[in-house]
């Protein structure tokens, strides 16, 4: 799926929505818990597979280890986000120069 900065998804198993911040041009499988996210809420969820993971935080920044893709976590849910089958990780905070 072609995606933009700016596009929400939403989780087909779980309350997860997520919005883009960036993404490569690339065609992205962009998943949570097991299943492809989409762009509208679904009536109804499907069953969320048992290897969920720990699943999403509100208000944290997910991104894959290069840091080309960062998605910004706007509802927390049971399931983990992945994309391309390589679950993300939670952006850390970077450390900023001493004053002395």
């Amino acid at each position: 799926m072609q995606i933009k900065a700016g596009t929400k998804l939403f989780s087909a198993v779980c309350d997860t929505q997520i919005m883009v911040l960036r993404v490569p041009k690339d065609d992205l499988d962009v998943t949570c818990g097991g299943l492809p996210m989409q762009t509208e809420e679904a009536a109804e969820k499907s069953l969320i597979s048992d290897n969920a993971g720990e699943g999403s935080l509100v208000g944290k920044r997910y991104v894959d280890k290069a840091e080309t893709m960062e998605f910004l976590c706007t509802r927390g849910g049971e399931g983990n986000i992945s994309v391309n089958g390589v679950a993300l990780e939670i952006k850390q905070a970077k450390r900023l120069p001493s004053s002395d």
